[in-house]
């Protein structure tokens, strides 16, 4: 937009608006337009209007018209107009209406124009693309033409290369067999004759294809002549038939084997240089030959490795000192040692073997072979040396069990050094089975020489406790006899420790088993035979151990019958008597506890052999159905013997508690006790004298009994006991006669029997010393009232007539009469 304007406010004319056709280019709007030209125009009409107000006086803004104009004057009468340029605005904008209609029908006929060169433009387009369209498609056309033409002509080119191929073939193995044929006439000339042969067989430069053809002309004259022996059986007369080729198979014969053993002479000859590049040259030669066998043979057997001397220095290093008994663990180290060098020696062989022979797998197999056939067989020959089992070796040169230990470790690292082989390799040979055959022999009877071996060492361990046991006794026995120490001192007692070896042998042999009997199924049998030897070592040995230590409790029963003296008797007999019979009841309760304490070590060894069951043995028993259940019934089997001696002794020592009860009472029980005399002093209320006795020994004795027995066991044991305190001591008191404060001390006595046995957690025994409490009543209550003290205690009438008859009156209160309706008479 454009705008001419004079320089002068006071004559500022306006001409029309310029409008530009690149004013309606872009983001064009009308409303920006008009913005802009009132924004342009404005501000000069103000300026106007300002001067000309100054011009003509103040005019006060009420003289302002709605049309736009004000007067100039008041004598006047005319109006100026408020808005000057109005009419300029109004010519201006009629102006650019008028041009912009001009540039519409400018910008329609370009438009028109533009879409009819375009439209003319599109068909020529179209028709182009048309043109070309048919231009490809024949050009396809032409490709699948000459492609079709490429095809025939390359199927023809290839079946003429066929024929021409086979035609070179043929011509070749038709020039090859012309060759053979003169090389086979020349080996058929005469027998044993090699000096008319061509160069080729006698030059060493080309001693490989001499190899080949000598092969190929012998695998044709053997052929013909199997051939021609078929026919001569099927054609009878024609016995003449090609009887040549038999004089070339001879010299052939003869000459391959000249030239392999001038081969393995050119061989060893390279290899003590260690040229392998001429190695390789005559291994690749003599692969022809048996394919290789004879090349790959002689290699392996010219290894130093296999001399006799390394292989007696095997077995000095393993065995050490040929007068000193071999250390498992020493022949371990020795083995780890040995087989690591055999190991290293192997694998730098077989760097070389894979750098000279064409087929490097076939040598490691016969290397390998060899290894384990022939050197380690002849150290295992001198290591694993079988024993016999009807004469084993002794203990001291460590009897069967060494021959185990080192079967063990023999296998073992045997197995490491296959796999160790394996890795370096060995070819198709099956090492693993290989292997095994090497201890086929041992492992056939290695079960029977586990429990041999168990049993030998359960037999020396036992020799080794009964000597110990004698020595002791040689050196205390007299001296604690003399004191009247324990008869059983010097009996062997049970041990934990002994038993806990019984496993650890087994243990052992256990770890044998897995290691021999890889199948679960074997394995199981094996382990429950094994498991079997500690059941029967356990068995018997506590057995025996519990039986030694009722012979104490025998013993010191037949001490205290041989002290057992009548009544008319010397004070000084009595008083040795008495003194013996103290020493008989020493030995009886030492004697106690030494069976309490092997029924307790017995009882702990039981349930080590439990433990080690569940821990280790029950989870190789579970592949094999029954296994487990089997071994469960001969593990109780087993403990049953020893149980039914624990019974026997538990049933010695309660007669052996009771005969010391009844000494205690008879010695100590007075007939004052319960027959006070009636002479105003004040009743003592204390248990008696025998009772404190019997209690105190009773709590003593027993006190081994509470720690060695335990659960059902003690239960049975101790109510057994408190079944025969009660019985006893109800005997006891059969023999003496109460009055009223004599029932009371009774009375007394009962309840310090009552609370110690309650210590028993028996129930049955506790109500039997209360009945004994209620019974004691009938000593001090009057006879009067003896009829209603049983009220509702019926069960206790026959011994409550035993205890009444025991009343100091009953006689002369003619208690037997009054009291008739109470039983009935016997």
């Amino acid at each position: 937009m454009k705008e001419i304007r004079d320089g002068t406010k006071s004559n500022k004319i306006s001409q029309p608006l310029v409008l530009d056709i690149e004013d309606f280019k872009g983001d064009f709007s009308f409303d920006a337009l008009f913005g802009n030209l009132v924004n342009e125009l404005l501000p000069s009409f103000q300026e106007e209007d300002a001067d000309s107000l100054e011009a003509n006086g103040n005019i006060n803004g009420n003289d302002a018209l709605p049309n736009g104009r004000a007067g100039q004057g008041q004598g006047q009468g005319q109006l100026t107009p408020l808005f000057p340029e109005v009419d300029a605005l109004l010519s201006m904008f009629k102006n650019s209406c008028s041009q912009l209609v001009e540039i519409r029908k400018q910008v329609d006929g370009k438009l028109f124009n533009l879409k009819k060169d375009v439209s003319a433009q599109d068909s020529k387009h179209r028709k182009t693309l048309g043109e070309l369209e048919k231009g490809v498609d024949g050009l396809f056309d032409s490709f699948a033409r000459l492609d079709s033409r490429i095809s025939s002509v390359g199927q023809t080119a290839a079946k003429i290369g066929d024929h021409l191929q086979s035609a070179d073939s043929q011509r070749e193995t038709a020039s090859q067999t012309m060759e053979l044929i003169k090389y086979l006439m020349e080996f058929n000339s005469s027998p044993g004759d090699l000096m008319e042969l061509s160069p080729l067989f006698s030059d060493d430069s080309r001693v490989a294809e001499a190899a080949s053809i000598a092969q190929k002309l012998r695998s044709f004259a053997e052929e013909d002549i199997g051939r021609q022996g078929v026919t001569m059986q099927s054609v009878p007369g024609n016995a003449t038939a090609s009887r040549g080729l038999e004089v070339a198979v001879g010299n052939l014969q003869e000459y391959c084997n000249e030239l392999e053993n001038r081969l393995l002479s050119r061989f060893d000859t390279a290899s003590q240089k260690r040229e392998l590049s001429t190695m390789a040259e005559c291994a690749k030669i003599l692969s022809q030959f048996n394919r290789g066998t004879s090349a790959m043979q002689h290699y392996v057997g010219l290894r130093p490795m296999f001399d006799v001397e390394v292989m007696n220095a095997d077995t000095r290093l393993v065995l050490g000192d040929q007068d000193s008994l071999p250390s498992p663990s020493n022949v371990a180290r020795a083995l780890s040692s040995l087989y690591k060098e055999i190991i290293d020696t192997v694998r730098k062989e077989a760097a070389t073997i894979t750098a000279v022979f064409p087929s490097p797998n076939d040598v490691m197999s016969i290397l390998v072979q060899r290894v384990m056939e022939d050197r380690v067989p002849k150290l295992l020959e001198k290591l694993l040396v079988k024993p016999s089992l009807v004469h084993p070796p002794p203990m001291g040169e460590g009897g069967l069990l060494l021959y185990l230990r080192m079967l063990a470790v023999g296998y073992e690292k045997t197995q490491e050094l296959a796999k160790d082989l394996r890795s370096v390799g060995c070819g198709d040979l099956d090492i693993e089975g290989l292997t095994e055959s090497l201890f086929i022999d041992h492992k056939d009877m290695y079960i029977e020489y586990e429990q041999a071996s168990l049993r030998q060492l359960y037999k020396s361990k036992m020799e080794e406790l009964l000597s110990e046991s004698q020595l002791s006794g040689e050196s205390t026995g007299s001296i604690g006899r003399s004191k009247g120490a324990s008869i059983s001192s010097s009996h062997q007692q049970i041990s934990v420790t002994v038993v806990t070896e019984f496993v650890r042998w087994n243990e052992e042999a256990i770890s044998r088993c897995t290691l021999f009997s890889p199948q679960p199924g074997n394995l199981a049998t094996n382990v429950k035979t094994v498991f079997t030897c500690l059941l029967d070592q356990v068995s018997q040995y506590t057995t025996e151990g519990l039986e030694r230590a009722r012979d104490g409790l025998t013993e010191a029963a037949a001490l205290r019958e041989r002290f057992v003296l009548g009544t008319s008797v010397s004070r000084r007999v009595a008083a040795a008597a008495a003194s013996a019979a103290e020493a008989a009841a020493a030995a009886g309760e030492s004697s106690f506890r030494s069976f309490m304490v092997a029924v307790q070590r017995c009882g702990s060894s039981v349930a080590i052999v439990q433990q080690y069951f569940a821990n280790s043995i029950s989870r190789l028993l579970l592949p094999v159905d029954g296994a487990h259940a089997a071994s469960c019934e001969e593990m109780a089997t087993a403990m049953s013997s020893a149980e039914g001696a624990a019974y026997k002794g538990l049933q010695q020592c309660i007669e052996t508690v009771m005969a010391e009860v009844e000494r205690l009472l008879s010695a100590e029980q007075k007939a004052t006790d319960y027959k006070s005399p009636d002479d105003g002093i004040v009743p003592d209320h204390r248990p008696t004298n025998a009772c404190i006795r019997v209690v105190a020994y009773l709590s003593r004795v027993l006190e081994a009994a509470f720690t060695a027995l335990e659960g059902l066991n003690k239960q049975a044991f101790l109510t057994e006991l408190g079944n025969r305190l009660h019985k006893g001591l109800s005997n006891h008191w059969q023999k003496y006669t109460f009055n009223p404060s004599g029932g009371l001390r009774l009375k007394r006595d009962i309840t310090e029997y009552g609370d110690f046995v309650r210590s028993f957690n028996a129930p049955t025994v506790d109500e039997k010393f209360e009945s004994l409490s209620i019974m004691a009543n009938v000593f001090i209550v009057a006879p009067e009232s003896l009829s209603s003290l049983f009220e509702g205690t019926p069960s206790i009438l026959k011994d409550a007539q035993r205890f009444i008859q025991l009343r100091e009156d009953y006689k002369s209160a003619k208690l037997a009469a009054k009291l008739s309706s109470l039983w009935p008479t016997s």
